[in-house]
């Protein structure tokens, strides 16, 4: 088994500067390119903190090398005002997030010579992979929705958050503390994770800021949907954790039903509340998403003719 290899890159957002980071089985080979799994994260921690975690006696946290080891060239970036990467004085919206991914996709183009790409996004980081697959569908060839959300209607998180709405619209910013970092694996059932990871998220956030962003929140608050379904047209996985109040089953399925490609999947883990990566039952998640990536071509005669019905979808609702 080779060892993980690894590198640091630099996104150019306008002025602003994007923090990237690569993780690969052995040095990549041009020569026998590997398909390049790009990993948008949430509203609370940076890229590498929650993708690339080292728990104290665990040596299985690090989502990007798990699907390094898997057979693909790994990626991620810290969205704008987070991590390792450049602020303004905006509170980073959704809408932003997506500019940074388009940044980020110069990179890994010049990098690894590919222009289209698996993308698994989670949370908020969902929202943001959504909506770069409806702006660029030519760069991304399946997406995974993790702890999405579509409308927010009766989503007990979102419910319990909206109550703070004053604070997110007054301020671009927010604290966050080892006692949030806690309340994110404990809020919505606790026991699904082990109890080191949230110290373990917390030590890796904390040494980076002490506040992040608001406009995720805002977005989740007071702005859903900020993505329409018609609007994605490539292959897409909807995963969600059992207990996860970030969304209702109802409103992921009403989602996950306009999807326009047939070519698509939900999945419900057993077990798991909202941080799949860092769940008890990761390796379940690990297993579901590699599936759907590794999913084998079609081999029936109607693919043609699919892409014309999809388009036929979109026009029946109203798209063009």
């Amino acid at each position: 088994m080779s060892e993980i290899w690894s590198a640091e890159y630099t996104a150019e957002k306008g002025d602003v500067p994007l923090y990237m980071f690569r993780k690969h089985e052995g040095p990549p080979d041009a020569a026998n390119p590997r398909p390049v799994l790009f990993l948008v994260h949430g509203s609370s921690f940076s890229g590498p903190s929650g993708f690339d975690l080292t728990v104290p006696g665990r040596d299985d946290y690090s989502l990007m090398d798990a699907f390094a080891r898997l057979g693909y060239d790994v990626w991620t970036l810290d969205h704008e005002g987070y991590g390792r990467s450049g602020r303004t004085d905006g509170n980073a919206p959704i809408s932003e997030g997506v500019n940074d991914l388009i940044a980020g996709m110069d990179v890994v183009e010049k990098e690894t010579g590919q222009t289209s790409h698996f993308f698994y996004g989670q949370s908020s980081g969902a929202l943001r992979a959504a909506c770069f697959a409806a702006a660029r569908p030519e760069t991304v060839r399946r997406v995974v929705l993790d702890a999405f959300v579509w409308t927010g209607e009766g989503a007990p998180t979102l419910i319990e958050r909206a109550k703070k709405l004053d604070q997110w619209r007054a301020s671009n910013m927010r604290p966050v503390d080892r006692a949030f970092y806690h309340s994110i694996f404990n809020r919505d059932l606790p026991g699904t994770s082990e109890a080191a990871v949230p110290d373990a998220l917390a030590d890796a956030e904390l040494q980076l800021c002490s506040e992040v962003p608001t406009g995720t929140y805002l977005d989740m608050c007071a702005h859903l949907p900020v993505v329409d379904p018609l609007d994605i047209t490539c292959p897409v996985l909807i995963l969600r954790g059992e207990h996860d109040g970030i969304a209702t089953e109802e409103d992921l399925i009403a989602f996950f039903q306009l999807l326009p490609n047939q070519d698509k999947q939900f999945s419900i883990i057993a077990g798991q509340a909202h941080v799949a990566p860092l769940g008890l039952n990761r390796r379940r998640f690990w297993h579901v998403m590699d599936g759907f990536f590794k999913m084998p071509a079609r081999r029936d005669p109607y693919e043609d003719e699919d892409r014309q019905k999809i388009e036929e979808r979109r026009r029946a609702g109203g798209r063009s």
